[in-house]
């Protein structure tokens, strides 16, 4: 049981949401390098970039972005329940707890940005 103004609670949540952070980066980062390492490996071969490759090479890139970018966004919403469900004396006074949810969904929208970008090029 925890004691009044015991703080583990709290940072037990925002070390789950960091973890589900890294993941996704990981999965944003991986599909990023899926879709350019198609692109190098093609252009090595000898030849420029096929559509089909491109196709192919781009739509897994984009799955992996979009699966990061759906974690980013299912792990904010799990950590705003997770704060939401603690006691308030288990809150700390002063301690902005909507910031790392809302750097989560930033993260997604850089996501996206992402896909576009892979997208146009």
């Amino acid at each position: 049981m925890t004691e009044p103004h015991d703080p583990r609670a709290l940072f037990a949540a925002e070390r789950t949401l960091l973890a589900w952070t890294r993941t996704s980066t990981t999965l944003m980062g991986l599909g990023f390098v899926v879709e350019r390492f198609g692109l190098f490996v093609q252009m090595s071969a000898g030849g420029g970039p096929t559509p089909l490759h491109r196709g192919v090479s781009l739509a897994i890139g984009i799955a992996f972005i979009l699966i990061g970018v759906a974690v980013l966004l299912v792990s904010a919403r799990r950590f705003r329940c997770a704060v939401a469900a603690l006691e308030p004396q288990l809150r700390l006074p002063g301690y902005g707890v909507q910031a790392p949810a809302l750097f989560n969904e930033g993260l997604a929208l850089v996501g996206l940005l992402l896909i576009g970008y892979l997208a146009l090029i």
